[in-house]
C-alpha cells in the first residue's frame, strides 16, 4: 500500500517533464484527466486562439475539411483522401471532397455558409441524395444524406453500423470557435 503513493507521485513527475517542452513548440496546450485508478493521463489540446497553429484547424465555428478529417479520425475511421478531381454532383452547388473510409465512400461537401447550404437541400431529396425527381445518381449503395452547419455528406455504404457512426461524428455539430 505504501508503493501506490510512490508509483503515482513517479508517474505524475514523467508526465509533466515530458509535457512541459513538447507543449510551447508545437503550439498547443496539454490537459490531464485522472483516470478510474488515480494515473494521470495527458492529451493534447488546441490552443484557444482564433487564428489557426501550423498545420492546425481554423476556429472560426463552421465546418472546414480539416475539421471533417478530425473528426472522423477521433470517431475511429481510417480516412485515405482520394486523389483527382472530384466528379461534380447534380443538387450540389459544391464541389465534394471524396474520401474513402475502409471499403466505404464518403463525399464531402463544404459551404461558405448555412444558408447557401439550406438552399441546395430545399430543393434535394434527401433520401436518394440527389434533385427531387431525378433518379439515385450514386452506385452501389443507397446513399447516407448527413449535413450540419455548412458541411453536408453523402456517405456510401453497405455497413449500417459505419453509416450510425458517421452521422454521429458530424451531426455532433461544427466545430466551436
Amino acid at each position: 500500500m505504501k508503493e501506490f503513493p510512490a508509483c503515482l507521485i513517479l508517474a505524475s513527475a514523467v508526465l509533466a517533464a515530458c509535457t512541459q517542452s513538447s507543449s510551447e513548440s508545437a503550439g498547443t496546450a496539454s490537459s490531464s484527466a485522472t483516470t478510474p485508478n488515480g494515473v494521470a493521463a495527458a492529451r493534447p489540446v488546441a490552443a484557444a486562439t482564433a487564428a489557426p497553429a501550423t498545420g492546425g484547424c481554423p476556429r472560426t465555428g463552421k465546418w472546414a475539411l480539416c475539421s471533417v478529417e478530425n473528426r472522423l479520425v477521433q470517431s475511429g475511421f481510417v480516412v485515405r483522401r482520394v486523389n483527382g478531381e472530384a466528379p461534380r454532383r447534380a443538387g450540389f452547388s459544391v464541389t465534394p471532397a471524396v474520401y474513402t473510409l475502409g471499403r466505404s465512400r464518403l463525399e464531402v461537401f463544404i459551404y461558405p455558409s448555412e444558408s447557401a447550404l439550406a438552399s441546395d437541400v430545399a430543393k434535394m431529396d434527401t433520401v436518394s441524395a440527389a434533385p427531387r425527381g431525378a433518379k439515385n445518381p450514386w452506385p452501389f449503395f443507397s446513399p447516407t444524406f448527413v449535413h450540419s452547419a455548412n458541411l453536408a455528406a453523402v456517405f456510401l455504404t453497405d455497413n449500417a453500423t459505419q453509416a450510425e457512426r458517421l452521422m454521429l461524428a458530424l451531426t455532433a455539430g461544427a466545430p466551436q470557435p
